[in-house]
């Protein structure tokens, strides 16, 4: 179901659940008062972009709140959402053309939310997750449903079904790898299986369409922030 923002009800309902959502992280941080830590940016090191680059599967690297920040061509021809300067739990829950790409879902967005709680952890006073927290909770009732369940657990590894605009259904395999404070996603099928002949169409089809960047923004083969376009 397409979460529509902007009509009257969805207005008086979502600033009661962003109220609630963003009070909820601002109150405790207020009640667990903490020294101000200065907080590194995520930066995807050079390695990790030789990496993405030299890979023949989709790959790429996301931030704790699961910010999309470098990736490479097959990425992109697999979700034009896995391009950095999106944020995958927002593509999920807000965007039509996400929704359908999963499916399952449901169970992909009761899997991310319970994830970000996992993620959060003790840094509650994080702006970037208050800031993600209170937009979602505005914009998704979905997002104020799970988030009130208060699950917990990491988004591991697994196979998934995902449903692609032009070479159709997929099944994939997904892997998820730590490298510093980043993960480094992987998406991979069965060798010989029909998925795998979809997966190398598409990177053919990803070799004749051209990067789009930003001046000051590149993909995997140069910087880590794109804004969505």
């Amino acid at each position: 179901m397409v979460e529509q923002v902007g009509s009257p009800a969805a207005d008086d309902d979502g600033a009661a659940g962003r109220g609630e959502a963003a009070s909820e992280l601002l109150g405790l941080a207020a009640l667990r008062p903490r020294p101000q830590r200065r907080r590194k940016p995520e930066r995807v090191p050079a390695r990790l972009h030789q990496l993405l680059a030299g890979v023949q599967v989709p790959a790429f690297v996301e931030g704790r709140a699961f910010d999309v920040l470098a990736s490479n061509r097959l990425a992109v021809a697999l979700s034009p959402r896995l391009q950095p300067g999106y944020n995958r739990l927002r593509s999920l829950l807000l965007d039509p053309e996400e929704q359908a790409f999963h499916q399952d879902w449901t169970r992909a967005t009761e899997g991310f939310i319970a994830a970000l709680r996992k993620s959060i952890g003790d840094d509650i006073d994080n702006p970037r997750f208050v800031e993600l927290v209170g937009e979602l909770a505005l914009s998704s009732e979905r997002f104020r449903t799970l988030w009130a369940r208060h699950d917990v657990r990491s988004l591991e590894g697994g196979t998934t079904t995902v449903n692609h605009p032009v070479v159709g259904e997929l099944r994939l395999h997904r892997d998820k790898l730590p490298v510093d404070d980043l993960l480094l996603v992987l998406y991979y099928a069965d060798q010989g299986s029909e998925s795998d002949e979809k997966l190398r169409l598409l990177a053919s089809m990803a070799q004749t369409t051209p990067t789009r960047t930003r001046v000051g923004s590149q993909t995997a083969e140069g910087n880590s922030r794109l804004e969505p376009q």
